[in-house]
């Protein structure tokens, strides 16, 4: 397994080539932080101090993904993000803020954005969510990813993103592909709603375990619809897909 410095497993785009991220902040020092912890995970990183400068990199670098502070010296983080979606509309934004209201969490999402850390933050959560992120979105891959699993019938082509039951083509949006990436690498292998998070989600969501069975449960109406289960829960352990057998 290829592994980043700080033994995180490595990430790159699909295509093999490091990862682009811009980060945008007006305080050098949290950039060049920030900056440094990201270049450590092989990624290539530019930074920039303002929406103006933000969006000059990003039409050269072409960013996978964007660290963006909601405040700028001339202009917001909103702004910024709208016409970075005109650059580069598949673009994974982060957003880094000071103010922990709901209101500027809702206007952040409202806005586009797909993630945020408030300030102060550890430099573990802003990588950890940055990864979750991109695999998300099929904008990264570890470098160990094999081009397909197979359990049973069911099949996944990691390079198309394209899953399949008995030939018969399963739509998923990214965080459910990614689950069932998780379990089609462990079939057999009870995994429990702690090792799902940390996997699929890449950080603590605080004990929400919800979220678990609610992907399940989607999952479940997709892959196992119609058909004989392949998913199965294990009563106070977790969950488990097993190929079915005749």
């Amino acid at each position: 397994m290829n592994t980043t410095r700080s033994g995180r497993p490595a990430l790159t785009r699909p295509d093999g080539t490091p990862l682009r991220v811009l980060v945008v902040d007006d305080d050098p020092d949290l950039a060049e932080v920030l900056t440094g912890a990201l270049r450590y995970e092989g990624w290539e990183v530019r930074a920039a101090g303002d929406g103006a400068a933000a969006l000059a990199t990003a039409r050269e670098l072409l960013p996978d993904a964007v660290v963006l502070d909601v405040m700028l010296p001339d202009t917001d983080g909103f702004a910024v993000l709208r016409s970075l979606h005109q650059v580069k509309p598949d673009v994974c934004v982060l957003f880094l803020t000071a103010r922990d209201a709901v209101e500027d969490r809702i206007a952040g999402i409202t806005a586009g954005g797909d993630d945020y850390v408030t300030k102060p933050f550890s430099l573990e959560e802003v990588i950890a969510r940055l990864r979750g992120l991109l695999r998300r979105a099929g904008m990264a891959r570890q470098q160990e990813d094999g081009p397909r699993l197979v359990v049973g019938d069911l099949t996944m082509d990691e390079e198309a993103r394209e899953v399949t039951r008995a030939g018969e083509l399963i739509e998923l949006s990214p965080t459910e592909f990614e689950l069932l990436r998780f379990l089609m690498r462990n079939p057999r292998r009870v995994l429990s709603k702690a090792q799902i998070l940390d996997r699929v989600w890449s950080y603590d969501f605080g004990g929400r375990a919800h979220v678990v069975e609610l992907y399940i449960s989607y999952l479940r109406k997709k892959v196992d619809a119609g058909r004989e289960p392949m998913i199965h829960t294990v009563r106070g352990s977790g969950y488990v897909l097993k190929p079915v057998t005749r």
